[in-house]
């Protein structure tokens, strides 16, 4: 929660770190993509760290410098010194995220395994949800000049207690592979941070307006290239004996490839979902960033429950939960379509949190045993590594996700020189149903992944019949 509350929270601040640092629009929008960057850059390597040595003490070690990242933020004087701060807060966020999914792994099986990341998908949706909400009333609890710092100065406590009960609680031995020497591998490190940086920059940077540099795209020939050498050199290192920083063999576990799909596009919809609706409500109704926020309170409620109700259930139900939870989304966003087509414009903040709460619903049966099932065949050992590539899907797709939704939201504004509600309410339209394309592409993987299951359920009771036959 630490780690994806900024995310979010920062986003509302960002009109009053502009009127108090006195901030240019590109220092604002590197305060949001600087994190988001360096969260994405660290996540591999710190698996991969996490895995060879410590999970705990990586955990222990990102919480820290996420602590005192968000000191410098608090306290920052200039736009130079806050976009320090976030960039540190990002590597400690990409630090600590495969910890915990890599210790989830190790201290957990079977059914608790479900129950365990039950909770994981709870703490997801409700901190992706109520960081909009929790900006809003920290600005306004701190006033304008003072309250976006305490957006950074909030971190601190919760830092210092994760830090204590962390040494306390978490384990320092853990189980390796150890049939396996493991290296670092800095060259595919090198190779995987050039990669992520040259995908994720000309998404970040796009804004949707007509500003944004057409050049930016360039940087996903650099992206190809380096994703290239990637897989060269990680087969080149595999064949010496050593053992890559991705081992590329867990692409072919069908459980994993499905499921990273599946959350990359689940999350190229969802924060898509949250920002047009954001947008929608504050700019073409005229709400305030408060209210506009506080309409996401139940989307996350009904989000958690549902997550930690489908990780008790994921034994049971399996894949069927995911299947369902996306029907419940997609109904969702069609509803909030035609919401704001056809319903009375007095009601429609209303009608959208009651979508938005079907949403909600809908996520939280993804996210908890899509997490499991997608890590249920990957080896504990390689737990983190595994977690870091799930975390960095989400962070690829989240990127990819707001850039299209937004592009499409503000190239339906710009056909009218003044937005009037009605361009507003189509440019919304717009905006969901490129949100709803990337559920549909989750929606077609997770039914994929049931029918290749459920056949591998048959093949394997029928060499059972077999074997039992031949036995009598």
């Amino acid at each position: 929660m630490l780690a994806i509350l900024d995310l979010s929270k920062v986003n509302v601040a960002l009109p009053s770190i502009e009127a108090s640092l006195d901030g240019s629009p590109t220092e604002l929008q590197l305060v949001v993509s600087g994190y988001a960057l360096a969260f994405g850059i660290a996540l591999v390597p710190s698996g991969r760290l996490g895995d060879m040595g410590s999970r705990k003490l990586m955990l222990l070690l990102g919480v820290a410098l996420f602590s005192g990242a968000s000191l410098i933020g608090a306290l920052a004087p200039t736009p130079e010194i806050l976009l320090i701060g976030r960039g540190l807060q990002g590597v400690g966020a990409g630090m600590l995220m495969p910890q915990s999914i890599g210790l989830i792994q190790q201290l957990f099986q079977g059914p608790a395994r479900g129950r365990a990341f039950g909770v994981f998908g709870a703490a997801v949706g409700i901190s992706t949800a109520f960081g909009p909400p929790l900006g809003g009333l920290l600005i306004a609890a701190g006033g304008p000049d003072n309250g976006w710092r305490w957006l950074f100065a909030m971190n601190i406590p919760l830092g210092i207690a994760i830090l204590v009960l962390a040494w306390r609680i978490l384990p320092s031995h853990q189980a390796r592979d150890t049939s396996r020497r493991y290296s670092l591998d800095p060259v595919g490190i090198a190779l995987i941070a050039v990669a992520t940086v040259a995908l994720l920059i000309p998404f970040v940077t796009t804004t949707g307006r007509e500003g944004d540099n057409p050049a930016r795209w360039l940087w996903l020939t650099l992206c190809v290239l380096a994703l290239g050498a990637f897989v060269a050199w990680e087969r080149r290192y595999e064949g010496r004996g050593k053992t890559p920083v991705i081992n590329l063999g867990l692409l072919r576990v069908k459980s994993y490839r499905h499921g990273l799909i599946i959350v990359s596009s689940w999350f190229a919809g969802l924060p898509a979902l949250l920002l047009l609706v954001t947008l929608f409500l504050q700019q073409g109704l005229g709400l305030s960033a408060m209210m506009a926020g506080l309409s996401s309170i139940p989307f996350a409620l009904t989000s958690a429950l549902s997550a930690w109700y489908a990780g008790r259930r994921v034994e049971r139900y399996g894949r069927q939960l995911i299947i369902i939870g996306f029907g419940l989304a997609l109904a969702g966003l069609i509803a909030t379509i035609a919401v704001a087509e056809f319903v009375p414009r007095s009601i429609v903040p209303w009608a959208i949190v009651a979508t938005l709460t079907l949403i909600g619903a809908g996520g939280g049966l993804v996210m908890s045993p899509n997490q499991t099932l997608t890590l249920s065949e990957v080896p504990v050992a390689q737990g983190g590594v595994a977690g870091s590539v799930t975390q960095l899907g989400q962070r690829v797709g989240t990127a990819v996700g707001v850039a299209v939704a937004s592009s499409a939201f503000y190239a339906a504004l710009n056909i009218d020189d003044v937005p009037t509600l009605e361009t507003y309410e189509k440019a919304f339209g717009l905006g969901l149903l490129a949100s709803a394309g990337f559920v549909v592409i989750a929606l077609i993987t997770a039914l994929r992944a049931w029918s290749a299951h459920r056949g591998a359920s048959r093949r394997q009771q029928t060499a059972d019949t077999i074997s039992e036959g031949i036995r009598v």
